[in-house]
């Protein structure tokens, strides 16, 4: 189903609003390894109070990472900073959809697919390879395959546990050009990065700096 006018202005709008907040969790997001450029790229937020006609109740103290296209954002996801709860949650009636998709408008060879979105931003933003997001193996949908037909080679970034291995199986058996690459056990990619640096990422997936 396809966004309103309205439903995406108020996306923008919100957006707008949580980005203005993100010097509030600036020092947590430099601790996972993201420079404020890289939060104000990818527009990280806040949500520090309830906001009128937002719905946005439910979200108060989360990171707010907006879905952005070439047309505008199409959504907010929403995670947890303190632990408590769902590590993840999504606005009400809102659809998995693929994550930092502008990516695949960069001129690359190589291509990274990661579980999560603070991984793909690490990858994308960080790494320097272009990198796209899926939220778990239940979210790869049959017409993502259609995306990476024209990359050389297409790396599947699996977190280092059964999910995780899972989601690599699965994506990479939908791709000819695809391989898995699985962090060390109980490690996602943005724990290798504040572990190795960059370059332990690009080294994982044979690119050179």
């Amino acid at each position: 189903m396809m966004l309103s006018a309205s439903e995406r202005q108020v996306l923008e709008q919100a957006t707008a609003t949580y980005e203005a907040n993100a010097h509030r969790v600036l020092e947590y997001l430099e601790s996972r390894g993201l420079s404020a450029e890289v939060v104000k790229h990818y527009r990280l937020g806040f949500v520090a109070e309830p906001t009128p006609g937002y719905g946005d109740e439910d979200y108060v103290g989360r990171l707010t990472i907006p879905y952005m296209t070439p047309a505008g954002v199409v959504d907010i996801r929403f995670r947890s900073l303190a632990g408590d709860g769902p590590k993840y949650l999504s606005r009400v009636g809102a659809k998995a959809r693929m994550f930092n998709t502008t990516a695949l408008q960069k001129v690359s060879r190589n291509i990274l697919i990661c579980e999560g979105e603070i991984d793909t931003v690490v990858a994308d933003g960080v790494v320097g390879v272009p990198a796209v997001g899926v939220p778990g193996a239940s979210n790869w949908h049959k017409h993502y395959p259609l995306l990476f037909e024209g990359y050389q080679r297409v790396f599947v970034m699996s977190d280092g546990d059964g999910a995780g291995r899972e989601f690599g199986k699965k994506v990479v058996s939908t791709l000819d050009n695809a391989v898995s690459v699985t962090m060390p056990d109980g490690m996602d990619v943005n724990d290798v990065l504040l572990k190795e640096g960059p370059s332990g990422i690009r080294r994982r997936v044979g690119i050179s700096e």
